[in-house]
């Protein structure tokens, strides 16, 4: 016991400060109704569709924005208290929700609809991503800010594993609506977190203009070693490895034949993987070599995409997720901790911005790629190939081009 204490405080050290619990209950809350949302969106989609082309485009409109204006949105985040940035992202995105459910309940939906919601909020977190990442750091001390990242990243992954879980239950007993409809209600709880925080930063006011602002956080970029080769990676990962979540609808109903529960059961099972994943980054204390453990990651990460990929079994596709999702967080995790470490204050809306904008545009294109190929080579075909280029990238930054090994 005296060994297990010490041990599991340092798994969650970050949740001694009080503003920093507050924003992770809250994000978490919000998280798991987004996630309720996304399983029946998608499983809306494809109901009235039948195409696998708008699953994808669906993706690709919500993360679009975030390739197009996350760079505005940093500077944004340096100028303007975060919490106002967030609160007005978490209203419109509370709005949309609301919309959708209304539409769904009248039986006036049509996917035109849903993919224009979806590129509205995809526009608030354009402006609320960075705004959220740069806060976050600031609400616990240096030397636990690469715990506070890894707990922030248990809080979304448990949200990818109660929310679909909720939804599989919620689509079968109740309907598409309450999927929606408990979306909107639940971003009252990030709202009342912002609400009662105390942040500690407090922007400067700038004569620059925003896209003076933005060439010096560019220039931070270049100038700090091995920075551009984590942006890299962090699209080269998202866009190769985002699209496999994507097409759970499609081996759902194509390959297994099952329902919304299995799809469900995909989401939360690829969800506990990354929540262990997290916990082992977040137990790691200060790991040495943090880069040469992302591409290690990385390439168990495409191992598990393949053989994934094409598995004709439940059962092995259920096992190999937890792999998926564990090695996916661990990447995630690792290479946003190392951004965030090399990054300054003063400088960290901008910074995060362009790594958001590399990070968060890789799964748009990623899925709109996949969207084109899909259809001529089929999922499995096209995820498997995803997996076998994660293999090579990660042996690319490991033998080759070594800055971010030696991070």
């Amino acid at each position: 016991m005296e060994t297990a204490t010490p041990r599991l405080r340092r798994v969650f050290k970050a949740f001694e400060y009080r503003d920093f619990r507050l924003m992770w209950f809250g994000a978490c809350t919000s998280s798991i109704g987004t996630w309720m949302q996304i399983v029946a969106q998608g499983w809306l989609i494809y109901r009235l569709s039948h195409s696998a082309f708008l699953l994808a485009l669906d993706q690709f409109l919500a993360g679009i924005p975030v390739f197009l204006f996350s760079l505005i949105g940093g500077v944004v985040a340096d100028r303007i208290d975060r919490r106002k940035v967030l609160l007005m992202s978490q209203y419109i995105q509370m709005a949309s929700a609301g919309i959708l459910t209304f539409l769904v309940a009248a039986d006036l939906v049509h996917v035109w609809q849903i993919l224009s919601l979806s590129f509205v909020t995809g526009l608030a977190q354009s402006f609320g991503g960075p705004a959220y990442s740069a806060l976050i750091p600031t609400l616990v001390d240096r030397e636990d800010m690469p715990n506070a990242i890894a707990l922030n990243s248990i809080q979304f992954n448990l949200a990818v594993t109660v929310g679909p879980a909720l939804a599989g239950l919620t689509l079968a007993k109740l309907g598409e609506v309450w999927c929606f409809g408990l979306n909107a209600v639940s971003f009252i709880a990030p709202i009342i977190s912002l609400l009662i925080i105390s942040t500690r930063f407090l922007p400067q006011k700038s004569t620059e203009s925003i896209f003076s602002s933005l060439k010096q956080g560019i220039r931070f970029v270049r100038e700090q070693a091995g920075m551009v080769a984590l942006i890299v990676l962090g699209f080269c990962m998202t866009a190769l490895s985002m699209p496999v979540r994507t097409y759970f609808p499609v081996f759902v109903h194509d390959i297994f034949h099952r329902g919304p529960e299995t799809y469900g059961n995909l989401l939360s099972l690829m969800g506990v993987g990354s929540i262990c994943g997290s916990l082992g980054v977040a137990g790691g204390g200060k790991l040495a070599a943090k880069g040469r453990f992302a591409l290690v990651m990385l390439i168990c990460l495409g191992v598990g995409i393949s053989i994934f990929s094409f598995s004709k079994s439940l059962p092995v596709s259920y096992s190999v997720l937890v792999v998926v999702g564990a090695s996916m967080m661990a990447v995630f995790a690792t290479v946003t901790s190392l951004v965030q470490l090399i990054t300054t204050n003063e400088m960290r809306g901008r910074v995060i911005s362009v790594y958001n904008c590399a990070f968060r545009g890789g799964m748009p294109m990623g899925n709109l790629v996949s969207g084109w190929l899909v259809p001529a080579f089929t999922a499995p075909v096209v995820l498997g190939v995803n997996g076998f280029l994660l293999i090579l990238v990660a042996l690319y930054f490991l033998v080759f081009e070594r800055r971010v090994a030696e991070l």
